[in-house]
């Protein structure tokens, strides 16, 4: 029986959850005896070859473009610390622990593919520290994307060999003293094994794993809020029909469409199509119909779900895909394949991929954004809400407020995400005296994409709550299977707001529980 509770590292098949897991402390490490020997035999290679004064970038010359200098073999372990110094040169609030053991994890993974050059007792240091959850202290700003993370590797590497500060049990400590502590000895670098640790990917690949867990619990969570916007309403079912949609068969719409079909499946509420045109005869017995009351059709942010979430959907999806490929790659430089007897100089540290996606993983939250922000305007509305309490709270008329000020919340919010939805993949600036002269900003994409992940569930967690609030005046008795088991699972928390309590902490509280990680497994049925 496999061991659930650890991941096993090879360099091959480092999942999204897999990576928040060991982040966030769910598992643990462990490193895969097959890809130890894949090391063993790149670092013999690599030995062999400075012994043989081969001249190889960072592992007898220096860095960029001071690469034509070349290093005295009595210097070149030397050299590797003077890297790790001089770019642990970052600034601003520190990654959070969590994420900065995710990084970690990331980069020992893609050490152990077997093409770094790198010790056996760097990877098992690497694999102490996750375990032991020793977090390294990195600034988050400093990173342009494009000889990978270098300021953030490098506040990694001073950790490994026992400089700057790491979280530790929840205090920020110094390296040194937590080793100490241990009974651990920091680690002695040797040649390649400094650039090895700060030339790559591995800090932007982290932060959109998170960012990417995250999202794939909004859209799943949108379909939700789509669904109880139908039934509270009364949608029309013609908007959900898998004709239509097969008409125009983006993936990411026909799942979606399906999902909420699943979600409603059952459901008292929904207006079907038959039923609609019977309802307009009856309306209009002389068959004179000028004008009717039913709403033929429902408003965009209702009807429209599965063609708004198409291709956040399939956005969502592939950058997943492109974050768990580089999570898996060799993005250091150089490159050792000792079966072929290379050592490859080129550009794999480059972020433009995990740039790219995570800007375009921005515009596909900041559209989810919308059309949630758009459905609670709807039920907050009086002339939109169809017949509901004006902002959602019954009683005397302006002496209570009910969701007003709560929807400055979603709105503001959502402007903030339309801001953070412009890529910055596209504004390279040539830095390191120009040798490094097309840039990826991956590192600044990735931190955009969590900040609107993070900012997409405030706005996701009040139309829950405008969802919960307008279920307690109607329909929640005859909700849909799906629906209606989302709806027992939430309400069993909730009490409809009357204004007799601090808004922030109904939000504070429902926020949790609809991120939790049970409540998406209890639901997983759901979701393809």
């Amino acid at each position: 029986m496999s061991d659930t509770s650890t991941v096993v590292l090879n360099g091959y098949d480092l999942t999204i959850e897999n990576i928040v897991a060991i982040g966030v402390g769910d598992k643990k490490v462990k490193l895969d005896p097959e890809a130890l020997k894949r090391c063993r035999a790149s670092r013999t290679f690599l030995e062999q070859e400075v012994a043989a004064k081969r001249v190889i970038y960072g592992v007898n010359t220096s860095f960029g473009p001071m690469c034509n200098k070349i290093i005295s073999d009595d210097e070149i372990e030397t050299l590797q610390v003077n890297l790790i110094r001089s770019h642990a040169a970052g600034l601003g609030d520190p990654l959070k622990d969590y994420i900065a053991i995710a990084v970690l994890a990331v980069r020992l993974n893609t050490l152990v593919k077997g093409y770094s050059g790198v010790r056996i007792e760097l990877l098992e240091f690497m694999q102490y520290m996750i375990n032991r959850r020793i977090a390294p202290y990195i600034p988050e700003c400093g990173s342009v994307g494009a000889s990978g993370d270098l300021i953030h590797l490098a506040h990694l590497a001073l950790a490994v060999i026992g400089e700057g500060k790491v979280f530790y049990g929840g205090e920020l400590l110094e390296a040194s003293e937590v080793f100490a502590s241990l009974g651990k000895t920091p680690m002695r670098l040797s040649f390649k094994e400094g650039i090895a640790l700060m030339n790559g990917t591995s800090a932007m690949t982290g932060l959109a794993a998170f960012a990417l867990f995250g999202a794939k619990k909004l859209l799943r969570l949108s379909c939700v809020t789509g669904a109880f916007a139908l039934e509270i309403f009364g949608g029309i079912d013609d908007a959900f029909d898998e004709d239509l949609h097969r008409v125009k068969p983006h993936e990411g719409q026909l799942s979606i469409a399906d999902t909420i079909r699943r979600l409603y499946d059952g459901s008292g509420n929904i207006t079907l199509r038959k039923d609609m045109h019977e309802l307009i005869r009856k309306q209009h017995s002389d068959g004179l119909v000028y004008e009717t009351s039913i709403n033929v059709q429902d408003v965009y942010s209702v009807r429209c779900t599965p063609q708004v979430l198409a291709p956040v959907a399939e956005a969502i999806e592939q950058a997943a895909r492109a974050v768990e490929i580089e999570a898996n790659s060799s993005n250091d430089n150089p490159i050792i394949i000792p079966e072929k007897k290379k050592v490859i100089h080129g550009g794999n540290f480059h972020g433009q991929s995990i740039g790219f996606y995570m800007d375009m993983l921005c515009i596909a939250i900041s559209t989810l954004c919308n059309i949630s922000e758009r459905r609670t305007n709807k039920f907050l509305d009086k002339s939109l809400n169809e017949g509901l309490p004006e902002f959602l709270i019954p009683g005397t008329v302006g002496l209570t407020m009910g969701f007003m000020g709560a929807q400055y919340l979603a709105t503001s919010t959502t402007a903030e995400n339309r801001q953070l939805a412009g890529p910055v993949s596209t504004n390279s600036i040539s830095c390191n005296a120009s040798n490094q002269d097309v840039v990826s900003m991956g590192t600044v994409a990735a931190r955009k994409a969590f900040k609107s992940v993070s900012n997409a569930k405030h706005i996701l967690t009040l139309e829950v709550l405008a969802d919960l609030q307008a279920l307690s005046f109607r329909n929640a008795s005859r909700l849909g299977t799906g629906t209606g088991r989302i709806y027992k699972i939430l309400s069993s928390e909730f009490t409809p707001y009357d204004n007799s309590g601090v808004f922030h902490e109904l939000l504070v509280k429902t926020r949790k529980q609809l991120f939790s990680s049970q409540l998406f497994d209890d639901l997983s049925v759901y979701w393809q």
